[in-house]
């Protein structure tokens, strides 16, 4: 049961006296639970401003039947009152176990006021967290990007330090690893391009030109670009993850305390590995999705088979496929340095490499399409 009975200016579990010198003591005693609420601190409050001013207030537990948290609460709560008026607190005569709980409270500073008054959901807020975040990562890109061209250079010149049996690997895992999925795309890709065509063109009686847009899309833009995206979910996030688990294990801190740059050691061979064997998967890619559209032609449009070839050699020139295989040579390497980007600054815990992985696989299908989009825009105005 709680024991507060109201006497003038105080509780019964709350007395607060003056001492000579001018110190106040503010004695606890009683029932203190959570139930019966908190004491009033009108008293404390006249008697900390004075006159005359207090030198001190000490806070002293006597008779205490039993108490929580709210002990706790109440004395941080007055020590905050004489803390805003100057007046220095001594808690010395709480129990020890509230006394300690209060000097923790105490170590936390208070918080500024307005510091985050804001809500955190303001459109405001958010924008601006967005744009740093974008503004640091953006610098921390181009630091990298400027190490990998420095690590090249370095290839060039024949003084990279790397294993070449690494670089085999990767040449491995970004190359004929790879070719199922991307022949089971592209090849779907070529058949569904061809169907849709044929939706239209059958309407002209036209059916036949679908091996000129089956050809062209597929050898010009659709086979670098989906092979591409297939590679920023396939590699990208392969490189992410094993060198995210790198960076967990601290072998890449190991690698620096040897001497060795990660760039040059871990980075630039994914990279090579990649570029390399983007053209010979796009071409792969190219052939698989031209035959896609003319499975469609021939059984679907009954288009003879010679005849679809013929067309399609006559609508493809050598251009298209250049521009095709270019592109490929591009996104390889935009999709190795993004998973390589990520995988080198993952976090330091299991979830990080996860994260990383993620981050790798949108963030480089997003730059394979922004890519070939600016590419796209500047070969029609120079008219290729």
């Amino acid at each position: 049961m709680c024991d507060i009975l109201p006497i003038v200016g105080a509780d019964t579990r709350v007395n607060v006296a003056r001492d000579a010198d001018g110190g106040l003591r503010v004695r606890l005693t009683g029932t203190w639970s959570l139930s019966c609420g908190l004491p009033p601190f009108e008293s404390l409050a006249a008697q900390l401003e004075g006159p005359p001013l207090a030198t001190r207030l000490a806070l002293e537990a006597t008779g205490l039947e039993t108490w929580d948290s709210s002990l706790v609460a109440w004395a941080h709560a007055a020590a905050g009152l004489a803390d805003a008026r100057g007046v220095p607190v001594d808690a010395g005569g709480l129990p020890e176990a509230a006394r300690k709980l209060l000097e923790l409270a105490r170590a936390v500073p208070p918080r500024a006021a307005g510091e985050h008054d804001q809500p955190d959901d303001a459109l405001t807020a958010r924008v601006g967290r967005i744009a740093l975040r974008a503004w640091g990562t953006a610098g921390d890109a181009l630091e990298f990007l400027g190490e990998t061209v420095q690590a090249a250079r370095e290839a060039l010149r024949g003084r990279a330090r790397y294993r070449r049996v690494d670089l085999m690997h990767a040449v491995e895992a970004s190359g004929v690893a790879a070719l199922g999925i991307v022949a089971l795309i592209n090849f779907l890709i070529g058949a569904v391009l061809a169907f849709v065509g044929a939706v239209q063109l059958q309407q002209f009686g036209a059916s036949i030109y679908v091996a000129n847009l089956v050809a062209i899309g597929v050898a010009r833009e659709l086979g670098a670009l989906m092979t591409g995206i297939v590679m920023a979910g396939r590699t990208g996030a392969a490189f992410a993850a094993s060198l995210g688990t790198m960076t967990v294990n601290e072998e890449v801190d190991a690698l620096r305390t040897m001497g060795l740059r990660p760039t040059e050691f871990l980075v630039l061979p994914r990279v090579l590995a990649t570029a390399a064997m983007m053209p010979a998967l796009v071409a792969y890619a190219d052939v698989l999705g031209i035959l896609g559209g003319a499975f469609v032609g021939v059984t679907l449009l009954d288009i003879g088979t010679v005849q679809y070839l013929r067309q399609t050699q006559d609508a493809l020139a050598l251009r298209h496929v250049l521009i095709g295989l270019g592109k490929s040579v591009v996104f390889g390497v935009v999709v190795a340095l993004t998973g390589c980007y990520y995988g080198v600054r993952c976090g330091r815990s299991a979830a990080a490499v996860g994260e990383a992985a993620t981050k790798a696989v949108v963030m480089g299908i997003v730059l394979v399409v922004v890519v070939d989009a600016l590419a796209t825009v500047l070969l029609h105005l120079v008219h290729l």
